[in-house]
Order: C-alpha cells, then sequence, then structure tokens
C-alpha cells in the first residue's frame, strides 16, 4: 500500500501551483479539466507519483471561498534550516504564522506559515 495524494479544495489555482512550486520546490506533476463536471484537478509534488505521496488540487468552477472547518490540521513539509526558509518566505510576502522555535512541551524546532487559500503548512527542522 502506499499513501497517493491529499486532495485540497482551492479558491485560486494558479496561485497555489505557485506557492507550493515557488516557495517550496514542487513541481506540477500534471493537470486536467473537467468541463462537463466544472472543475479542474492539478498534481504538485517533489517526484513521480508511481513512488511519492503528492498533493491533489481541486479547483471549483465558480467557488471563490471555502470553510476550512476545524477537522483538518496542517501539511508538514522538512526543512534543513528552518530560520533562513522563514526568512526568505517573509521576504517573500508569505504569511509566517508561528515563527520557528522549539515546539511546546518538546525540542523539535518548527514555525507555520499559510498558504494562498488560508491552509497551515507546519515546517520542520530536518536533521
Amino acid at each position: 500500500m502506499q499513501l497517493l495524494h491529499t486532495m485540497l479544495r482551492v479558491k485560486d489555482l494558479d496561485a497555489s501551483i505557485r506557492f507550493y512550486c515557488d516557495h517550496f520546490g514542487m513541481k506540477e506533476l500534471r493537470r486536467k479539466d473537467f468541463p462537463a463536471g466544472e472543475f479542474t484537478l492539478a498534481f504538485v509534488g517533489y517526484g513521480d507519483e508511481s513512488d511519492h505521496s503528492v498533493l491533489e488540487f481541486t479547483y471549483n468552477y465558480g467557488r471563490s471561498d471555502y470553510e476550512l472547518g476545524d477537522a483538518f490540521g496542517h501539511l508538514a513539509i522538512g526543512v534543513d534550516d528552518i530560520y533562513a526558509t522563514c526568512d526568505r518566505l517573509r521576504d517573500a510576502g508569505v504569511t509566517i504564522t508561528r515563527e520557528p522555535g522549539p515546539m511546546q512541551h518538546g525540542s523539535t524546532v518548527i514555525a507555520f506559515v499559510e498558504d494562498p487559500n488560508g491552509y497551515k503548512v507546519e515546517l520542520i527542522q530536518r536533521g
């Protein structure tokens, strides 16, 4: 078995793809329009879907907003230098919702940023 993807509904497909590709080094892997269903799917990630889990963005035509609810928590991305990464993201206009530092009740260094849809992305210092 393999975890294939996590699907996120997005209000601006191109902005979402730019965010994850430009800021986190992902690549757009594929995109398919479904005009009859009035939606487009786009997949981004770090490698081929045959051996990597990816993000699936669903853009529903005519939808410009979603309620995020309180069940979904966040995505997590490992980074080599969390302080430099946050400086770079901040300089690019990305909203940092939690500055880098040790997690409460632990020693792992984390930070949180927000994507264009309001989803939280946890950055975790590797190594």
